[in-house]
C-alpha cells in the first residue's frame, strides 16, 4: 500500500521535473519521459512488475493509457487530465482515480481533433482489445 507521503512526492515530481508520469510501487519509483503511451507500453511489454499494485501520477490519461495501467495491475491513479472513457474503464475495474480535469476525450497534439489512440480505443470493450489497437497503431 502506498502512503500519502509517497503519493505527494510522486505528484511533486510530476509537477516539477517535467516528466510525463511517475509510477511508485512503494519500494521503487519509475519516471517516464516519453509522450503518449510509450513508457507504459515499455513497462508492460518488458515484463516489469513496477506497475503491479502501484500508485501512478500522470499528466494526461486517455482510455489507451488507462488500459495499459489496468493490464499492468495499478492500484491507484492521479491524472492531471483524465478522459471520461478512461475514467469509466477505471471504474469498471475498481481502480480509484482522481483528476485535476475530467474531459470528454483526449485531444491530439495539434489541438484540432481527437488523440488517435483515444479514437481507436473509444469503442473497445476491454483493456485487452485496447492493447491490440495500441500495438497496431504503434507498428504503423
Amino acid at each position: 500500500m502506498i502512503d500519502q507521503k509517497e503519493r505527494d512526492e510522486c505528484l511533486r515530481l510530476l509537477r516539477e521535473s517535467g516528466c510525463s508520469c511517475v509510477v511508485s510501487n512503494g519500494k521503487s519509483r519509475w519516471i517516464g519521459w516519453e509522450r503518449g503511451v510509450k513508457d507504459l507500453m515499455c513497462l508492460l511489454k518488458t515484463g516489469s512488475r513496477q506497475m503491479q499494485g502501484s500508485f501512478v501520477a500522470d499528466k494526461v490519461v486517455g482510455k489507451a493509457a488507462a488500459s495499459l495501467m489496468i493490464l499492468g495491475g495499478i492500484a491507484e491513479l492521479h491524472a492531471g487530465v483524465l478522459s471520461l472513457p478512461a475514467w469509466w474503464l477505471l471504474q469498471q475495474h475498481r481502480i480509484p482515480c482522481k483528476a485535476g480535469i475530467l474531459v470528454p476525450h483526449i485531444v491530439n497534439r495539434a489541438g484540432n481533433g481527437w488523440c488517435p489512440l483515444e479514437e481507436r480505443c473509444f469503442f473497445a470493450e476491454s483493456p485487452e482489445v485496447c492493447l491490440q489497437r495500441i500495438e497496431s497503431f504503434l507498428s504503423i
